[in-house]
C-alpha cells in the first residue's frame, strides 16, 4: 500500500512539473512560430535539387542533343 501511495505522488508530480514546464514555455514564447522548424527542414532537403537543376539548365540537361541546347 505504501508503494501504491509512492507511485501516485510522483506521477503527481511529474504531472505538476510538465504543466509548469509548459506554462513556463508558453510565457516565454518558446512555442511562436513553431512552423518554421518544419519548413527549415523542409527547404534544406530540397536546396540540392533545385541547386542541381539550375546547373542542368546553364549546361543543357544531360539527355539533351546538341540541336535541343540552343
Amino acid at each position: 500500500m505504501e508503494l501504491t501511495w509512492l507511485a501516485m505522488a510522483a506521477s503527481l508530480m511529474m504531472g505538476l512539473g510538465a504543466a509548469c514546464l509548459f506554462i513556463f514555455a508558453v510565457k516565454k514564447n518558446w512555442f511562436h512560430n513553431i512552423e518554421d522548424a518544419k519548413y527549415q527542414v523542409f527547404w534544406s532537403d530540397l536546396e540540392p535539387l533545385v541547386d542541381s537543376s539550375k546547373e542542368n539548365d546553364k549546361h543543357g540537361s544531360p539527355g539533351q542533343d546538341a540541336d535541343e541546347a540552343e
